[in-house]
């Protein structure tokens, strides 16, 4: 499964950012391969429609799904017509500790 988690850092340590949108970089994680990539948001400073091109950034990393803190409606609505799943990070501190309780059953899905 590839995942992408927002962070605050370019690191699995580093805190999940709880805005998917505007976070500060989207950390690509394959659950098969244990590799990683961090990437920093091309729609951070974005006028308008961050969402939609963060979307559009995990549609052409080939995403099963996202772990943020929240999905605005445009971002909500382009990840599903990609059948990306959305998961809320819930208890989750890190990147790290985003995949392992994903892993683990721990997080909602929107």
């Amino acid at each position: 499964m590839r995942l992408i988690i927002t962070a605050t850092e370019a690191t699995l340590d580093a805190p999940v950012d709880p805005r998917f949108g505007r976070c500060a970089y989207m950390i690509v994680y394959d659950t098969a391969t244990l590799q990683w990539q961090a990437h920093a948001n091309p729609g951070a400073n974005a006028m308008g429609g961050a969402g939609s091109q963060v979307a559009q950034f995990a549609a052409s990393q080939a995403a099963d799904a996202v772990i943020s803190g929240d999905f605005g409606p445009n971002a909500h609505n382009a990840l599903a017509a990609a059948g990306i799943k959305m998961y809320l990070f819930g208890p989750s501190k890190t990147a790290w500790d985003a995949i392992a309780n994903l892993g683990a059953g721990k997080l909602q899905q929107v």
